[in-house]
C-alpha cells in the first residue's frame, strides 16, 4: 500500500473522487395543462438583516430589497424575495457559484448560505395554480398573489417558499430532504389539475 503523500497514493485517490448528483436530477413531469421540472442548481441566502443592514445589503446586490409583504426585487438573475419584516431569500438561478454573502458589512446582517440545504422545482401552465392548490391553501389568483409575488407557505407539511415568476408559472422552494414528499404532491396536484 502506497504511504500518504506519495505519488501513488495521489493517483489511487483521484479514482475515489465520486462525481456529486442533485438530489432533483432527472425529476420531470408533464401532461397537456401542467409541466413540472427540477430547477437548476441556484445560489441561495437567507439574510435577516435590520434597517441599516437592508441599504448596506442592497448596495452588495445592486438593487433595492424589497420591504412590502410578498414584494420581489430582482436584477438580472439574482432575485430577493420578501418573507418577514427582517427576513429575505435570495436566490441567483442561473449562477449557482454566485457571491450572495458580503465579505464585509458595517452592519447588522446575517447572510447565511443556503445554497445545499434548499432545492428548487418550477411549475409552469395554465394549471400550474390548480395544482399547486392540491396541497397549498394559499390563494393563488392573480388578484391575490400577482406575478412577481414570494411567500413562505406549506404545501401538505412541508414549508416551502413559493415565488409566481409569471402568471402561469411558479417556483417552488423547499429543504432538500423533504424532495421525495414535496415531488409527489405536485405531481399529485399537476395530474388532479389535468383532470
Amino acid at each position: 500500500m502506497a504511504r500518504v503523500g506519495t505519488k501513488a497514493a495521489t493517483a489511487a485517490t483521484k479514482d475515489l473522487i465520486a462525481a456529486r448528483t442533485f438530489a432533483t436530477a432527472g425529476m420531470r413531469y408533464a401532461n397537456a395543462t401542467v409541466t413540472l421540472d427540477a430547477a437548476a442548481p441556484a445560489a441561495r441566502v437567507s439574510l435577516r438583516a435590520a434597517d441599516r443592514g437592508i441599504g448596506v445589503y442592497s448596495r452588495h446586490l445592486g438593487f433595492e430589497l424589497p420591504t412590502t409583504p410578498g414584494a420581489t426585487a430582482s436584477k438580472g438573475s439574482t432575485h430577493a424575495l420578501w418573507l418577514g419584516p427582517d427576513e429575505w431569500l435570495i436566490l441567483d438561478t442561473k449562477n449557482a457559484n454566485a457571491k450572495l454573502v458580503p465579505t464585509r458589512a458595517n452592519a447588522a446582517i446575517s447572510a447565511t448560505d443556503v445554497s445545499h440545504r434548499n432545492v428548487g422545482f418550477i411549475l409552469t401552465g395554465a394549471g400550474a395554480a390548480d395544482g399547486l392548490n392540491a396541497a397549498c391553501p394559499r390563494d393563488l389568483s392573480l388578484e391575490a398573489f400577482p406575478a412577481k409575488t414570494a411567500s413562505r407557505t406549506i404545501l401538505g407539511k412541508a414549508e416551502i417558499v413559493l415565488y409566481r415568476t409569471a402568471r402561469d408559472a411558479f417556483r417552488v422552494e423547499c429543504w432538500r430532504s423533504y424532495v421525495p414528499y414535496v415531488w409527489g404532491l405536485l405531481v399529485n396536484g399537476a395530474q388532479d389539475a389535468h383532470l
